[in-house]
């Protein structure tokens, strides 16, 4: 998929997470995810334990390379003119079904504040409603403005009755809230 500024293509599998690899973003991705959550007070989970290791972010980017040409693909988003790597967005199960996905996106700290998650995020949903997708979800933690906003410029709704419907227990990390986005 291409926008004005972006592509969200597919991932570069190595053996390593060498500098320029989609393994070594990935890595600094999760880094950062994981600094953002201590910053936050949240207690440290898989996803936010530091760092992975090289092998452990290639075996990630491989599991996400899998989803390319799958019903469910999550892309690496690269802008069109440089082919950096900013983050990705697509669609996965997630806390919901294959039938009715949620919409997952996530980039480094250095695209934040710059149009990339909506955009990326709009040519993904366009894709979803193009292939018969009729219902999608994303989920937000409670005190993300940030992805509220890309969501609201999406259309997706606050649904209190989905949230209501999947408690989740307070891990440290804030409430889980739902969103819906009918197509």
């Amino acid at each position: 998929m291409r926008t004005a500024r972006l592509v969200l293509d597919g991932w570069r599998t190595g053996d390593d997470a060498a500098e320029g690899t989609d393994a070594h973003w990935y890595a600094e991705l999760v880094a950062e995810r994981s600094a953002a959550a201590a910053r936050r007070g949240e207690p440290p989970t898989p996803r936010t334990s530091g760092r992975p290791t090289p092998d452990g972010a290639a075996q990630s980017v491989r599991t996400l390379a899998a989803t390319i040409g799958t019903p469910l693909p999550l892309h690496p988003v690269r802008h069109t003119a440089t082919g950096a790597a900013l983050g990705y967005c697509g669609l996965v199960v997630g806390r919901s079904t294959a039938a009715e996905p949620e919409l997952a996106y996530e980039f480094l700290e250095a695209a934040h504040g710059q149009g990339y998650a909506t955009e990326a995020a709009t040519a993904v949903v366009a894709a979803a409603r193009a292939v018969g997708y009729r219902r999608l979800w994303a989920t937000i933690r409670a005190w993300n403005a940030a992805s509220f906003g890309v969501a609201g410029h999406l259309g997706f709704v606050r649904d209190a009755a989905a949230t209501a419907a999947h408690p989740e227990p307070d891990d440290g990390r804030g409430e889980q809230v739902w969103n819906r986005l009918d197509l």
